[in-house]
């Protein structure tokens, strides 16, 4: 049996939010439920945290040898896929 219940913490204690169909004694595994974008805008200090956290990054040091490899894996990568889509979308994704 597989369900996705709904629910809350009160007083130290998981909730539902509907009666449950389970036997008792039945192993659940509890969650927090990820926030999403109904739960607000991200706040300024949000942004300007995220902003001074990326400008403290430092650039990736690739030698030439390893770019020449990652771009010539990219031109075959690049080049199987149109290879592919002249066969038909159906093939694209096999």
């Amino acid at each position: 049996m597989s369900a996705v219940l709904r629910g809350f913490i009160r007083n130290g204690r998981v909730e539902v939010d509907e009666p449950i169909d389970m036997p008792e004694g039945t192993k659940v595994v509890v969650a927090p439920e990820r926030m999403s974008q109904e739960e607000g805008p991200v706040t300024p200090e949000e942004i300007a945290r995220v902003l001074a956290a990326m400008q403290r990054l430092q650039p990736l040091d690739i030698p030439d040898e390893v770019e020449a490899d990652l771009n010539a894996w990219e031109r075959t990568l690049n080049q199987r896929g149109i290879d592919r889509s002249e066969s038909g979308i159906e093939d694209v994704f096999r």
